[in-house]
């Protein structure tokens, strides 16, 4: 009986322990996120001040991207793709205190989603705030977006805000982890998609890895029928914890 008690009260403690442990991770990952959509930001203000100021075109953003990578290596981000996104960041968003209060509590990439997809700033503002509400990971955003999410919407928005513990949201779990990183595969800019599915299954265990944490590899080219018609998934996992199958479609890009 003894035993059993302090079984229970161990796996309490455990459980409790875990919980503290994944919350204050998110915490950890949000203010990174954060500070990294404020730099991100900074830099884009800095480049458009000194572009009015000294009349600078887009060529000094090449330049910049050069010598920013070579004096930060381990830093990624100083692309000069990225360097363009910055700026119109900073122009689409000239309100600091926004940028702090909602901007910089999504992903980077969820930002860029909304700067390029979205033209009109008040609908950038919309979907910004209803992303940190709702805890949209990138894929849903985009979906959102593309089928007019504020015309389809009235008041009913506001019924369906998630009450999901932090740990559980899909934003901070793509918080936690974005981008996925590929780099162990060595391909070439070109890379077909049967060359990605390729070098996903030589890498298993990396990839799998840079997945994260509980995801099991059911198998590749995997067969479905449906409605007697053939199926074919490139790759198909289950997730231990989530207790369901996660499809990955490869394309190339």
């Amino acid at each position: 009986m003894a035993g059993e008690v302090l079984s229970k009260a161990y796996q309490e403690l455990l459980e409790d322990l875990k919980q503290r442990i994944r919350t204050a991770r998110v915490r950890a990952a949000l203010m990174v996120n954060r500070e990294l959509v404020l730099l991100y930001w900074q830099i884009g203000q800095a480049i458009l001040q000194r572009q009015a100021k000294e009349g600078w075109g887009a060529k000094v953003i090449d330049g910049l991207a050069e010598d920013l990578r070579q004096e930060f290596p381990d830093m990624r981000g100083f692309s000069p793709r990225n360097l363009k996104y910055m700026r119109a960041f900073a122009e689409a968003y000239s309100d600091e205190q926004f940028v702090q209060q909602v901007a910089a509590q999504i992903p980077w990439f969820h930002n860029c989603v909304i700067l390029e997809k979205v033209k009109d700033p008040a609908l950038r503002e919309w979907y910004a705030r209803a992303c940190v509400e709702h805890g949209w990971s990138r894929a849903v955003l985009e979906a959102q977006i593309e089928t007019h999410l504020h015309e389809r919407t009235g008041r009913a928005i506001t019924n369906f805000s998630r009450t999901l513990p932090a740990p559980q949201s899909e934003l901070a779990q793509q918080i936690l982890k974005d981008p996925y990183n590929f780099d162990f595969l060595t391909t070439h800019d070109a890379a077909v998609e049967r060359d990605l599915h390729k070098g996903l299954l030589e890498h298993l265990k990396d990839f799998m890895l840079e997945l994260g944490v509980g995801f099991a590899f059911v198998g590749s080219n995997y067969h479905l029928e449906v409605g007697g018609e053939d199926f074919y998934l490139d790759l198909l996992f289950y997730h231990l914890k989530l207790r369901c199958f996660v499809v990955v479609e490869l394309k190339s890009s």
